[in-house]
C-alpha cells in the first residue's frame, strides 16, 4: 500500500510526499530527491504534517507513539489491532485527529450508509448474509471489512452480531469484494461493493488525510469523511 499511496500522491494538487518508513537496509525506487526515507519513525513523524499508516500491527504501535509525541493526526488503515492498540488510538484521539478505518474505500462508505438504512427500514424480518472474496493471501476471515458492516447491521437493529452469517472465500488477487444480502421469505435486497485495484484504498487514504488536518481531536471513520456527523 506504501507504494500505490506514493503513485496516487504523484496526481494530488497541494500535497506531496514528505517521508516514508521502511525497514532498515530497505530502498525506495522512483522517489523525488527530497523524499526522506528512513527506518526512524520520529524522523517521518518531524518531517510530516499528516501521517498515513498501512503497516501492520505491530507497525502501528510505533507509529501511533510517534503521532502522539510529535502531535501529528493519523490516517490508519491497519485492520486486526488488538483491544491494548485500539485503547492507544483512542488515546491518542484526545490529543490529535484520527481517522481509523478497515476500509478506506470511498464506496465502502457509502455501501456502508446505505445497508445501516435498509438494515433499518426492513427489520429483524430479514435474514442478513454478509459475503466476501479476496486474495489467497489475506489471513484474517471473515475479512475487517465484513465484520465492519456485520456491526453495522447490528447496530442499526439492535441485534446479537451472532445472528449474521459470513461466507467468506480466498482466490485468486482478488482485491475485495463484499455483498450484503437482507432476505426474507418473500424477496430478498442485495447490495455490494467491487474493487479492480488497491489504489482505491491509497485515494481514500489521502482523501482521508486531506479532511482529517481540518478537524477537532476525535476518533473518525470514513463515513465521517464523506459525511460528516450525518
Amino acid at each position: 500500500m506504501g507504494l500505490a499511496i506514493v503513485r496516487a500522491l504523484q496526481d494530488q494538487e497541494g500535497l506531496c510526499l514528505s517521508s516514508m518508513w521502511v525497514r532498515e537496509g530497505q530502498s525506495i525506487d522512483n522517489l523525488a530527491n527530497d523524499v526522506l526515507v528512513t527506518s526512524i519513525i520520529n524522523q517521518v513523524a518531524d518531517a510530516a504534517d499528516v501521517l498515513i499508516d498501512f503497516s501492520l500491527p505491530e507497525g502501528t504501535v510505533e507509529v501511533v507513539a510517534a503521532a502522539l509525541r510529535y502531535k501529528k493526526p493519523l490516517v490508519c488503515g491497519v485492520s486486526g489491532l488488538s483491544g491494548a492498540q485500539n485503547a492507544d488510538l483512542d488515546a491518542l484521539a484526545k490529543v490529535v485527529p484520527v481517522v481509523y478505518d478497515r476500509n478506506m474505500s470511498l464506496g465502502v462508505a457509502v455501501l456502508e450508509r446505505i445497508v445501516q438504512q435498509a438494515a433499518e427500514s426492513l427489520g429483524e424480518g430479514f435474514a442478513v448474509e454478509i459475503q466476501e472474496t479476496h486474495h489467497v493471501h489475506k489471513l484474517d476471515a471473515p475479512s475487517g471489512t465484513a465484520l465492519k458492516l456485520g456491526e453495522v447491521v447490528s447496530a442499526a437493529r439492535g441485534t446479537d452480531p451472532g445472528e449474521i452469517q459470513y461466507d467468506v472465500q480466498r482466490r485468486g488477487e482478488v482485491p475485495g469484494e463484499h455483498t450484503v444480502i437482507l432476505s426474507s421469505p418473500n424477496e430478498s435486497l442485495t447490495l455490494g461493493h467491487s474493487v479492480t485495484t488497491r489504489r482505491v484504498f491509497a485515494e481514500g487514504a489521502i482523501r482521508a488525510a486531506r479532511w482529517v488536518t481540518g478537524q477537532r481531536p476525535g476518533r473518525y471513520q470514513m463515513r465521517h469523511v464523506l459525511f460528516g456527523n450525518s
